[in-house]
């Protein structure tokens, strides 16, 4: 079975940077789209990245110019710069993967300080 384990989180001034990991187990890494996501408390997940498996990006706009996604096929690791971070940014932050989601992992917690 497919697992999900994201690292890199902490706490950040506003302005700071963060650089997100997800790593997957298993031979389905390269060929398939994975997706960043975040839920801040008492908010729904939502889609902050996605990147596919050719490499071809997408962001939601609340992050586009701040944040960069990208991976690693030799390391089935995908990776989440965040630059310019704001308090708004603030959340539980998860991947998986595009065409099919997998059992979530634990997440990482993002916070930004004001």
């Amino acid at each position: 079975q497919v697992q999900l384990v994201e690292s890199g989180g902490g706490l950040v001034q506003a302005g700071g940077s963060l650089r997100l990991a997800c790593t997957a187990s298993g031979s389905v890494f390269s060929i398939n789209g994975m997706v960043w996501y975040r839920q801040a408390p008492g908010k729904q997940r939502e889609l902050v990245a996605l990147i596919s498996a050719r490499g071809n990006t997408d962001y939601a706009e609340a992050v586009k110019g701040r944040f960069t996604i990208s991976r690693d096929n030799a390391k089935n690791t995908v990776y989440l710069q965040m630059n310019s971070l704001k308090p708004e940014d603030t959340a539980v932050y998860y991947c998986n993967f595009l065409s099919i989601t997998r059992p979530w992992g634990q997440g990482t917690q993002v916070t930004v300080s004001s």
